[in-house]
């Protein structure tokens, strides 16, 4: 979510050998265009942005969103998952609830995706499930 968690987890990732780029506001306009044409032409195969960035982008054919960091609020995640299976293509959305980190807004937040999920007719993962029910 941070412009610096943004630019860390790219460098971890291109660390690795995967093919990755990060776009954020301190990014120039001219950068954040090249990168996004470079996803979008597949030359770059993980495009990692922050909330305020990805706000307006249109890429088809995303298969995966991974919310590295739990979005703030329910539109916020939906916003975010709905980049991926678009125009009745197939999409997997994965999202991180690091342990650590449990504390009652993101329990909260656990509860309203899952209900989200459960509105759509799927059925939330198991431990998306057991994690909602945990402090109550």
């Amino acid at each position: 979510e941070t412009k610096r968690g943004a630019d860390a987890l790219c460098r971890e990732l291109q660390y690795q050998q995967l093919s990755a780029a990060a776009i954020h506001g301190d990014k120039e306009q001219r950068q954040r265009d090249r990168t996004l044409s470079e996803f979008r032409s597949g030359r770059i195969s993980i495009l990692i942005a922050t909330d305020v960035a990805q706000r307006g982008l249109d890429i088809k054919d995303v298969m995966y969103v991974v919310n590295y960091d739990l979005p703030k609020t329910l539109e916020d995640y939906i916003h975010r998952i709905g980049r991926t299976g678009r125009a009745g293509a197939k999409g997997t959305a994965l999202t991180f609830f690091p342990a650590e980190a449990y504390t009652p807004d993101m329990i909260r937040m656990a509860r309203h995706i899952a209900k989200a999920i459960r509105d759509v007719g799927q059925s939330p993962p198991e431990e998306l499930v057991a994690l909602t029910v945990q402090r109550r």
